[in-house]
């Protein structure tokens, strides 16, 4: 698994990561921004990403996985793609920012995959306060499913983790910021 990270490290380094003046979905200014989805499209990123999440998912005992669209949405498929390739479907669901506003209503695509009560674990792009996390955790709680994890491809290392763990989620990421920057090197 490590050459698959060095590789996904290289990947995010090239294609993600940027320096310079930038504001972040919480508001925050930041030196730097990180926008995975350059890499989760592309197709040695994206398979990386979902054979690392699904390496990562081996630790929970889970039904699928779901995310916020539009970040987690390449991460959920790429995920859902490995799992059925490895014997171990794992079904997704994606999250709108906004409920559909007609027909069911729901904030919740891909619930015809899933039971109330199914065990779940969230993915995300990058996180930095947690902020988006929660609202999504939120959803899901609603929308009857439970959620045993976090995982994300970075922790920025700006509070989020804690933000998370005070909500009662656990993050695991692939990369903190520092890890990322450290195998750049």
């Amino acid at each position: 698994m490590m050459e698959l990270k060095t590789k996904l490290a290289r990947l995010l380094l090239n294609l993600s990561y940027k320096e310079g003046d930038f504001t972040l979905t919480s508001g925050k200014k930041s030196e730097y921004y990180f926008d995975c989805k350059q890499t989760a499209l592309h197709a040695e990123g994206g398979y990386l990403i979902g054979r690392l999440f699904f390496e990562m998912l081996k630790e929970f005992d889970v039904h699928g996985v779901g995310g916020m669209t539009l970040g987690a949405d390449p991460l959920i498929t790429a995920v859902t793609v490995v799992s059925h390739l490895e014997g171990r479907p794992l079904p997704g669901f994606i999250i709108r920012k906004k409920s559909k506003g007609h027909g069911t209503d729901q904030y919740l695509e891909g619930l015809a995959n899933f039971s109330d009560g199914d065990k779940v674990v969230l993915l995300e792009d990058v996180c930095t306060t947690g902020g988006t996390l929660i609202t999504a955790a939120q959803r899901v709680r609603d929308a009857g499913l439970e959620i045993v994890g976090v995982l994300a491809v970075l922790d920025r290392e700006e509070g989020g983790r804690e933000k998370l763990k005070e909500a009662g989620l656990e993050l695991s990421s692939i990369f903190t910021r520092q890890e990322l920057l450290a195998a750049g090197k």
